[in-house]
């Protein structure tokens, strides 16, 4: 029964991994009461972050989870503060719920427009500008989930389309000969590869883009919100006070993506397959040839949901989740999708997310229960002038590449508000150090997948596993553009603000 037990446990992950979770599960008592409650704090950060990185051999969820409710049991976080954490964070959580649910109902709209644009722009540098700058301009008025979610629900869509096309393929050439079968066999398997390569590159370059984007703006961000209602900036003095930092920044990411392709540099440089653009042409022919008035009805009404939607969150007509809600209300009325399990459907995706980044809180929490973060809170607020900028830069720069983004600056936001308060910096210097804290916290964490939501979300998405989009992969392809990015915003900081 132990073995059976053993077999069961995390499924098919790979055996020494589940030993490894079962090594930290009861190594963690021992360093809470040996070491203390914040060195086993960042014990447990670090054994979290692991089970991130292991992703591709067991959803997060299930070792993440074991040590979160561990760590809930030995009171290195109270029941009370995960919920405190999440009742925080419940904007995001409905955001996960229903806004990326309602782009699964625009599917179509996303799969013709990302088809043609895939087809028609045969330069991958140009594709890949393209893919960057969309995702920094959807992102300065969309959250960048969504945006990630668009893409990833195209990206599917593409993946799924080419190898449906393998598939029936094969089944029709299953007569041919053992040599040229195997001939055939082997450039699909290759064009296969090259295109998971291709669409790696388009992902990474569409989510460093909604970073881009989304540092720029109020609505960008979980964070921006929070930091303009700190400060009480509303839409246009949030964007102009960005400005010295958020322009050079955006510059210095876009020339990063043709750079990176143009030299086919960290895994970049993949091709479409000629091969697969003709399997993607022929497909948006035909759709385009079967389609009726019904299906262009239908994408009428998605191109038309789609504006409501831009619009709706631009304006911040309601909390995000509330307006992704409306979109599937919407779209299923006016479509016709009347079958629940056609509804539920759309579900699957952000769920299982939910539930991990429900778990993340729990981390947070316990952070926060650790005062993991207090001696650098206190050695930023130790400096004066530009020195102080420097030093909330690099260190909610650093600290948002391992923690959560959003709570690096609820902590550092708050403590500049109370120091201004209580008379330790002016006006104008808190109006400084709010900038370095936006900009600190979105620019550097593009460097893991830990501190932005979007990254998270396309790590931990069906298509990473689809395309072989491991946590290291991201980490590297992502390099470039921490270092340009995180170096041109530094400076900025020091010299433009």
């Amino acid at each position: 029964m132990g073995s059976v037990l053993f077999s069961n446990f995390m499924g098919h992950s790979p055996r020494w991994y589940k030993a490894l979770v079962v090594t930290f599960l009861l190594i963690n008592p021992i360093l809470l009461a040996v070491l203390g409650p914040f060195l086993a704090g960042w014990a447990l950060v670090l054994e979290f972050i692991f089970t991130l990185a292991m992703a591709l051999s067991c959803y997060p969820l299930l070792p993440g989870g074991l040590l979160t409710l561990e760590a809930v049991a030995l009171g290195m976080a109270s029941p009370e503060s995960v919920m405190e954490e999440m009742v925080t964070n419940f904007p995001v959580i409905l955001l996960l719920i229903f806004m990326v649910a309602s782009i699964y109902f625009m599917k179509d709209l996303l799969l013709y427009i990302f088809s043609n644009l895939l087809v028609k722009v045969h330069s991958k540098i140009w594709l890949a500008f393209l893919f960057c700058l969309a995702g920094g301009f959807l992102s300065a008025f969309l959250d960048a989930l969504t945006v990630t979610a668009v893409v990833i629900t195209a990206a599917t869509g593409f993946y799924g389309v080419y190898t449906n096309f393998v598939s029936s393929r094969m089944e029709q050439l299953a007569h041919l000969e053992h040599g040229q079968k195997e001939a055939l066999e082997k450039q699909f398997h290759e064009d296969l590869e090259n295109f998971r390569g291709f669409l790696r590159n388009i992902m990474m370059h569409a989510a460093v883009g909604t970073a881009l984007g989304g540092v720029c703006t109020l609505v960008g961000e979980p964070q921006n919100l929070l930091i303009a209602s700190k400060m009480k900036w509303h839409f246009g003095e949030f964007f102009w006070r960005m400005t010295p930092v958020t322009m050079p920044t955006l510059a210095a990411g876009l020339a990063t993506c043709v750079v990176v392709e143009r030299f086919g540099l960290l895994g970049y440089g993949y091709q479409l397959p000629a091969g697969v653009r003709t399997v993607l042409s022929e497909f948006s022919e035909k759709e385009e040839a079967q389609r009726d008035d019904s299906s262009r009805a239908k994408l009428l009404v998605q191109g038309l949901a789609g504006v409501f939607l831009i619009l709706a969150l631009a304006f911040h007509v309601a909390e995000v989740g509330l307006i992704g809600l409306a979109v599937i209300v919407l779209l299923t009325a006016l479509n016709g999708t009347s079958d629940e399990h056609a509804i539920g459907r759309a579900f699957t995706e952000a769920l299982p997310f939910t539930c991990l980044l429900t778990v993340f809180f729990a981390i947070v929490a316990v952070i926060h229960h650790g005062h993991l973060f207090t001696p650098v809170v206190d050695w930023t607020l130790s400096k004066q002038g530009h020195a102080q900028l420097a030093a909330f830069f690099l260190a909610s720069g650093v600290l948002s590449m391992v923690s959560d983004n959003v709570f690096v600056a609820t902590i550092y936001i708050t403590e500049a508000v109370s120091a201004h308060q209580q008379g330790f910096i002016s006006k104008e210097q808190l109006d400084l150090v709010a900038v370095t804290i936006n900009t600190g916290t979105n620019i550097p964490s593009v460097a893991t997948p830990n501190g932005q939501a979007a990254f998270l979300f396309l790590l931990t998405s069906a298509l990473s596993q689809l395309i072989r989009l491991s946590y290291m992969k991201m980490i590297v392809l992502a390099l470039p553009y921490t270092i340009s990015m995180s170096v041109t915003a530094f400076l900025s900081v020091i010299f433009l603000l």
